[in-house]
């Protein structure tokens, strides 16, 4: 439970410190995301793994599954698994970097539009407000989404 608070916690942080202007969000880029998410991930497999083997390794093969399917269904489980460290990772750059590139372009255009349409230019500057209190909600969401993603695989695994 302290590493999962604190992980949801660094990420809250992180997200929330790259909506401020002329600075960085770490996890905007792939390799940051990664680097939490396999070892993460990693670790919640091989407690499961030590911990419980046939409960672990039976979520590859559902029970009833008829024996033609066998092999199909243990591949697609098993590639299922090894993709989720991937899902972490991407999920939370992709939804950070969308959101980051919106406000990037509206602010621009508000800033262009100001000496030639100055209330077209108000208009942006509003909807751009009203984007950065949703960039807000996305940052906290995503790092909720993605701790709770890990917290399900590890009570999946234990």
């Amino acid at each position: 439970t302290l590493i999962l608070a604190s992980l949801i916690i660094l990420l809250i942080t992180v997200n929330l410190l790259g909506l401020l202007p002329y600075t960085f969000t770490p996890t905007t880029q792939i390799s940051i995301n990664l680097a939490l998410a396999f070892p993460l991930w990693l670790t919640t497999l091989l407690t499961g793994l030590r911990n419980q083997p046939s409960t672990s390794l039976g979520h590859l093969l559902p029970e009833g599954t008829p024996t033609p399917l066998i092999s199909a269904l243990i591949l697609i489980e098993t590639t299922s698994l090894l993709i989720r460290p991937l899902a972490l990772g991407v999920r939370l750059t992709a939804n950070l970097t969308a959101g980051h590139l919106l406000i990037q372009l509206i602010s621009t255009a508000t800033i262009t539009l100001l000496p030639i349409l100055p209330t077209i230019s108000i208009l942006t500057t509003l909807i751009l407000l009203l984007l950065t209190i949703l960039e807000v909600a996305v940052a906290i969401i995503q790092a909720y989404i993605f701790v709770l993603l890990l917290s399900l695989y590890l009570e999946e695994n234990t």
